[in-house]
């Protein structure tokens, strides 16, 4: 009883993880000292999300979030991606190892994030005309290599300016494409007291004065307001870098890894104090996806996520927690 207990804790934990439109598209199973990770194919974004890449990346932030939990309870583990080849929708099974006396199979690096679980929101404001530091970004690049990832940083201006615009005809190209709309709308106007969704209170309007567009993705309901700006900085000073997760191959595994590694990423991130926000509409595209492999990055390996980190703005306040599905709707038997 005591396992179950602190395996069902763990999940609950791990729902907190961020996925695509908060779709929240995983399935859980507990079977003794094991946790069993399932996609939920009912949560498919099949607009959005062609190819399933959002979904299995959101499972995979998910799995590195559970791992985090039973570290931080000292639990160690082995985990098995992939585990039944007749079974796509079965992405990992997480196994409790027997546990030393002196705790030490528990992986500390993982269990120093924890904290970091309640904490992480996706901001999508403006953010301060602060840079972040070099070893700060290189931090976070060792984050996502712990979990099989390369993280690219964007820093050359030329570059950055094509991948701004790679992430905008790309919001623009689904805007146009049939029943984007509709998926859209599904997902950011749900019933009142939902437990999933992109609530508009999480959203803020374009700001106004920018020089270029913005890469965030545009939805259709914002009441988030924008912060306010420093004397002698506008809308053009935000100093936000561009990352982007990218993984050697492009099969399922890579995209379960890219999601463990976006998990590592923004836990890591906001345990500095950095705000963060996931970006996916370029990698949704097969032809923006090849263009900015091929154009922007200039690396044989494949793009997953784009991520957006810097400091938050000076005097923003705490974003609200986005809701989730509680363990009885999503614990499979």
């Amino acid at each position: 009883m005591a396992t179950y207990g602190k395996l069902t804790e763990a999940i609950e934990d791990a729902l907190r993880a961020p996925s695509v439109h908060n779709t929240q598209p995983w399935r859980w199973r507990i079977r003794g000292d094991a946790v069993e990770l399932h996609a939920d194919w009912d949560r498919h974004l099949t607009v959005t999300d062609p190819d399933r890449r959002d979904l299995v990346l959101s499972c995979g932030a998910a799995l590195h979030h559970l791992q985090v939990a039973l570290a931080a309870r000292g639990l160690g583990i082995d985990v098995h991606r992939l585990p039944d080849p007749e079974d796509r929708s079965h992405l990992a099974t997480v196994e409790l190892q027997p546990q030393p006396a002196d705790g030490t199979k528990a992986d500390a690096l993982d269990a120093a994030l924890f904290p970091s679980i309640a904490e992480r929101r996706t901001d999508r404001r403006l953010m301060s005309h602060r840079h972040v530091p070099p070893d700060d970004l290189q931090s976070l690049v060792n984050h996502a290599a712990r979990c099989g990832a390369l993280l690219v940083q964007v820093t050359d201006p030329a570059l950055r300016r094509q991948l701004v615009t790679a992430l905008v005809d790309a919001g623009q190209h689904q805007q146009v494409e049939p029943g984007y709309a509709t998926e859209l709308r599904m997902w950011t106007h749900r019933l009142p007291g939902g437990h999933d969704g992109v609530p508009a209170a999480n959203v803020a309007a374009p700001p106004i004065g920018a020089r270029e567009p913005s890469p965030l993705r545009r939805f259709t309901r914002s009441e988030l307001a924008q912060p306010p700006q420093q004397p002698g900085h506008g809308p053009a000073d935000d100093a936000a870098e561009l990352l982007v997760i990218t993984t050697p191959g492009d099969d399922e595994l890579d995209r379960l890894r890219a999601g463990e590694a976006t998990s590592a990423v923004l836990l890591a991130a906001t345990r500095i104090g950095l705000a963060t926000t996931p970006l996916s509409q370029a990698l949704e595209i097969a032809t923006s996806r090849e263009h900015l492999r091929q154009d922007v990055l200039h690396v044989p390996e494949n793009p997953q996520l784009v991520i957006r980190v810097g400091w938050p703005a000076s005097d923003a306040p705490k974003l609200p927690v986005t809701p989730r599905r509680g363990l009885g709707s999503v614990l499979l038997r």
